[in-house]
């Protein structure tokens, strides 16, 4: 919960993957609160008020889960929303003269998403749920102490760096509003 709340405000991209965890960690209790509560929530040994926040932060997230239907799979509308806000920004970078660097960070990535999208076949997500979607699998293998290829890590680096690009002209969107 005050992990999101920073990561929302300092870097976008990392909420929108931190968020695509705590879904998954959710379906690993199978949206059963009591058990996420005492096997993972109590392990953080917080105060009363603040295990009550957390908590209920998660509560309220098992009900969206519930009554959005992403329960088994699929990601919650406030995360389809990041997507969204992150995709707007990308078509005015790109349409800009003013963002060269931003576009030739994508134009470098955009093999690669065609690649992905290519190998995702009917699955195929838009091109920055592509990218996201291979930064939050390269991130689920690390943590599952599995090998990730040099091509992959290659192909991570790219994406890696026009993601990041992207993250960074949302906070600077929101702190001073860009001009295209």
């Amino acid at each position: 919960m005050q992990i999101s709340r920073k990561l929302k405000q300092e870097n976008i991209a990392e909420y929108l993957l931190y968020m695509w965890q705590v879904e998954d960690l959710i379906r690993a209790y199978s949206l059963d609160i009591d058990r996420l509560d005492s096997e993972y929530i109590s392990r953080f040994q917080l105060d009363e008020q603040a295990h009550g926040e957390m908590r209920e932060w998660y509560e309220n997230l098992i009900e969206m889960m519930r009554s959005e239907n992403v329960a088994e799979k699929g990601h919650l509308q406030i995360n389809k929303n990041v997507l969204i806000w992150l995709t707007d920004l990308h078509q005015q970078l790109l349409k800009s003269p003013k963002y060269p660097f931003y576009s030739a960070a994508y134009y470098k990535a955009l093999p690669i998403i065609v690649e992905l999208r290519r190998k995702a076949g009917d699955n195929a997500a838009g091109e920055l749920e592509t990218c996201f979607q291979a930064l939050y699998g390269v991130m689920l293998l690390r943590l599952q102490g599995k090998p990730v290829s040099d091509d992959t890590n290659t192909a991570l680096t790219t994406i890696t760096q026009f993601i990041g690009l992207l993250s960074d002209y949302y906070h600077k969107d929101k702190q001073e509003t860009l001009e295209f």
